[in-house]
């Protein structure tokens, strides 16, 4: 197959997965179906808008972005998904107003968020993540 081809074929299958979704089909990859947690559609749009800041505003990244997040859906409750990427968020925060963020406890949650984005953006085809938590 000719790489026109494979273009034209991938281009096509990227077109109809909007036209799927909204047909109800989800190609068995739904949270939901896999015991997955309800995120409200905000809060999925808002981690999908700041993976592409970090990642790169390509349409690819649309899909690839929205993978991961649907992926700590199914890991993670949604409360438990706000505690930990908070603590993950504001764990470089200095001063002492950052100092809550930087407990045994905060350290502990901003760990287990960080292990999970890995694994979901490296199940997701994304490069590695680097944020200022992690460093």
């Amino acid at each position: 197959m000719t790489n026109a081809w494979r273009t034209l074929i991938a281009g096509c299958c990227i077109a109809a997965a909007p036209l799927a979704l909204a047909a109800g089909d989800t190609g068995g990859d739904d949270g939901a179906a896999q015991g997955g947690h309800d995120y409200p559609t905000q809060v999925r749009v808002e981690y999908v808008l700041s993976c592409m800041d970090d990642n790169g505003h390509d349409f690819v990244n649309v899909y690839k972005c929205s993978c991961v997040i649907d992926k700590m859906a199914v890991a993670l409750p949604y409360n438990d998904f706000v505690e930990q990427s908070t603590f993950s968020k504001y764990a470089s925060m200095g001063g002492e107003g950052g100092a809550e963020f930087r407990m045994d406890r905060a350290r502990a949650q901003t760990k287990k968020y960080l292990a999970l984005q890995a694994d979901a953006y490296r199940s997701c085809g994304i490069g590695k993540q680097t944020t200022a938590a992690a460093k």
